[in-house]
């Protein structure tokens, strides 16, 4: 069951609501982003960590090649990308285990590619893109 739910028209809205959702997240915490490839993720995801305060908005992007961004002022922050991870040893080589040593907020764009456990609360947000830059955006507590 979504704890909120969400149209966004535009790539303007889209990032306003991912400011909306930062500042009800506090570490540590998983934020699976779901969607399909060009449903707004990355999008969502420079919302939420320009909401932060980690980083401009113009400073995050897709960490599709480099599979890591990490971002920290007064809060440590990661942006994952696990798109063009093969298998399981690509997995192992990206150290995630290690993003889960301290308290953080930690944004993992395709997580089904993850096989990393966690016990911090998850939070699983589903973008649709609907038509266009009309995106349906759910967002749900994992586990509840």
């Amino acid at each position: 069951m979504p704890i909120r739910e969400a149209i966004t028209k535009s790539t303007e809205e889209t990032i306003a609501l991912g400011r909306e959702l930062a500042a009800q997240l506090r570490p540590p915490v998983l934020v699976c982003l779901d969607g399909e490839l060009g449903a707004g993720k990355t999008t969502l995801a420079k919302g939420i960590i320009s909401g932060l305060g980690v980083a401009r908005e113009e400073e995050v992007t897709s960490p599709t090649f480099t599979l890591v961004h990490a971002f920290r002022n007064g809060v440590k922050v990661f942006h994952v990308d696990l798109y063009r991870v093969a298998d399981r040893h690509d997995l192992e080589t990206l150290g995630l285990e290690d993003l889960f040593a301290e308290p953080a907020i930690v944004l993992v764009e395709w997580p089904e590619r993850m096989k990393v456990r966690t016990d911090w609360p998850v939070l699983r947000v589903e973008i649709e893109n609907r038509d266009g830059e009309v995106r349906c955006i759910k967002v749900m507590e994992v586990g509840k």
